[in-house]
């Protein structure tokens, strides 16, 4: 039991080591693979068009449902949501939990990847 304990330990001791070694999307301009089902949907760029979802660009600190040219679910546009950090953690975590009714369908249950996705979303949005 302890071999099994112990190997467990290096598996996410080393992880972490890899994790911490890898460029950052900031070093490399590339989107974080946590992003890559975001992709589907959403852009980032300044002045990108909607895809089902908005365009992320600048969305930090907007209310949500505000993009233009989005068709959103009543449940967000009643929501009052303004896109912080927090906020923006917890609807990622589980959109539906966090605007029940919403049209987004994919939650990112990994905090390590939420970071990831909303650190990226404010570093495209400063360019």
């Amino acid at each position: 039991m302890k071999l099994v304990a112990g190997v467990a330990t290096g598996a996410v001791a080393l992880a972490a080591f890899g994790a911490a070694l890898a460029p950052s999307f900031a070093q490399t301009g590339a989107a974080p693979a946590a992003f890559a089902a975001c992709r589907a949907c959403h852009t980032t760029n300044k002045g990108g068009k909607n895809g089902l979802g908005p365009n992320l660009y600048g969305i930090i600190g907007k209310p949500a449902a505000s993009v233009p040219g989005v068709s959103y679910s009543a449940a967000l546009k009643a929501s009052k949501l303004k896109w912080d950090e927090k906020t923006l953690d917890a609807f990622l975590a589980s959109p539906s939990k966090k605007v029940p009714g919403t049209r987004m369908p994919i939650g990112t249950p990994d905090p390590v990847k939420r970071a990831a996705i909303i650190a990226y979303l404010k570093a495209e949005s400063a360019k």
